[in-house]
């Protein structure tokens, strides 16, 4: 952590190149790293992230560089029912709510598959509602990076958008409700777990602005997490390998009223403490 507070690594792209860079969270990135891909990192026998951010000053970034979602060939994979206000929220929007309060209490948690690699926006770049569901979500979740050996190494911004009148209507349509073009969104930058705070010091915010007014707002502490991410990536990493790391979306704690549903032109803005700010304009994908 510098002066400044904690440093991530960015990805970026200019001149028909991507790379990793350096800077800090609050600030952007600054100066380039000596690797091309987050893959060759997380590899088995990959450098820790910590080792990376402290490599040797490289060039600066140039000013019009694109700033990208911070991962590469990583799927992309989510939990659910991780907080008491995600549960209370799915059983008011479920047709059949018994299974949600059972998932919250059991030991296995729920996990589902979020996002092919390269199908996750940066910050700055559109998230979508699809124009077949009438009722649509932000969800601001904890995003946490592990190795291929299932070490969490990272920390990470994410919205795990979400079509809530599609699952809704019967659970198996999950992954239609949560899996679509720009459903998900990662950023600004990753945060090695040596350079992010505590979890039990981190807290996560939303708003949703339209027309410039705040429409939609929230926060939760991950203090109110019900499981813990090692915990998760346990699960997740049971009986899957993951040869470059993967993501997990940790789950969401902010839910807006029922009465509020996503529109095109709809920014949505999630902070979180020595994690940045992920900032999405919303736009419809799809047919309905």
């Amino acid at each position: 952590m510098t002066d400044t507070g904690p440093l991530g690594i960015w990805r970026v792209s200019f001149g028909g190149q991507t790379r990793l860079a350096r800077g800090p969270v609050a600030g952007g990135p600054a100066d380039l790293l000596p690797y091309r891909s987050l893959d060759e990192l997380l590899a088995e026998g990959g450098r820790p992230l910590a080792e990376a951010l402290a490599a040797p000053a490289g060039d600066p970034v140039p000013a019009d560089a694109t700033v990208l979602s911070p991962v590469g060939g990583q799927e992309i994979w989510a939990a659910g029912v991780t907080y008491e206000r995600s549960r209370d929220a799915r059983t008011e929007e479920s047709q059949d709510p018994d299974h949600y309060d059972r998932v919250y209490d059991a030991d296995r948690p729920e996990l589902f598959f979020k996002a092919a690699p390269g199908r996750a926006v940066g910050s700055g770049h559109p998230v979508g509602i699809r124009a077949d569901s009438a009722w649509n979500a932000p969800e601001p979740e904890l995003g946490v990076i592990a190795n291929a050996s299932g070490d969490l190494v990272a920390y990470v911004l994410g919205n795990d958008m979400s079509s809530r009148s599609i699952e809704g209507d019967n659970p198996l349509y999950l992954a239609q409700a949560k899996v679509y073009t720009a459903s998900c969104a990662l950023g600004p930058c990753l945060v090695p777990v040596e350079e992010a705070p505590a979890l039990d010091e981190i807290r996560l915010d939303l708003d949703v602005s339209r027309d410039g007014q705040t429409v939609a707002a929230g926060s939760v502490e991950l203090t109110r997490l019900h499981r813990s991410p090692s915990e998760l990536i346990g699960w997740l990493t049971r009986a899957l390998d993951f040869p470059v790391g993967v993501v997990l979306l940790t789950g969401t704690g902010i839910v807006p009223p029922a009465d509020f549903t996503l529109q095109p032109g709809d920014v949505v803005t999630i902070t979180g403490t020595g994690l940045g700010t992920l900032r999405n304009p919303v736009i419809e994908v799809g047919r309905g």
